[in-house]
């Protein structure tokens, strides 16, 4: 059986215009999870990234971030921490404000699931500002775990999240 040509991921992103509304152009990853072989080479590129560096947790802000965090906390031997928007999560939690363009929202982890001697990953689908990523790793180190990066599969580099998660990794599949 001939191997199988490697799977661009880029060719498995959409192009939405005026998506959510006018003006933006929306990449839609429903594409590349709808394909085997494109979801199964982004989980493989991400754990290829960071094995070997000790991670003991995948966490990832709900809902699309789960979507890629459990498949890859299974690949990599870890264990996988939900990070919920309030009232979520059965159990006590801490939680981490942050602003957005008009207000401001919360997230809430289990008291339990992070803490000192602990390492972890978080992951998202996509960064854009980085205002949900930085909550998420505000949350982390207030928990005392350490945090060791921040991926994701898709980077808006044009929208400036990369350099207000500094000095933290910043680790991307694909950047527009």
């Amino acid at each position: 059986m001939a191997a199988s040509a490697p799977v661009d991921i880029r060719n498995w992103i959409r192009d939405i215009p005026d998506f959510p509304k006018p003006g933006i152009l929306f990449k839609d990853i429903t594409p590349l999870l709808g394909n085997a072989d494109a979801f199964k080479t982004s989980i493989d590129l991400l754990a290829e990234e960071f094995q070997g560096k000790g991670i003991d947790v995948i966490a990832a802000a709900e809902a699309r971030g789960f979507i890629f965090g459990a498949p890859l906390a299974v690949q990599m031997g870890a264990g996988f921490v939900p990070i919920r928007k309030p009232g979520k999560l059965p159990y006590a939690t801490i939680a981490q404000e942050y602003a957005l363009e008009y207000g401001s929202d919360r997230l809430e982890v289990h008291s339990d699931a992070l803490g000192p001697g602990r390492r972890v990953l978080l992951i998202d689908d996509v960064l854009a500002t980085g205002g949900t990523m930085c909550a998420c790793r505000d949350l982390v180190k207030s928990t005392g775990a350490e945090l060791v990066a921040c991926a994701f599969v898709i980077e808006l580099s044009f929208l400036g999240g990369r350099p207000k998660l500094e000095p933290c990794e910043v680790f991307s599949l694909v950047t527009y």
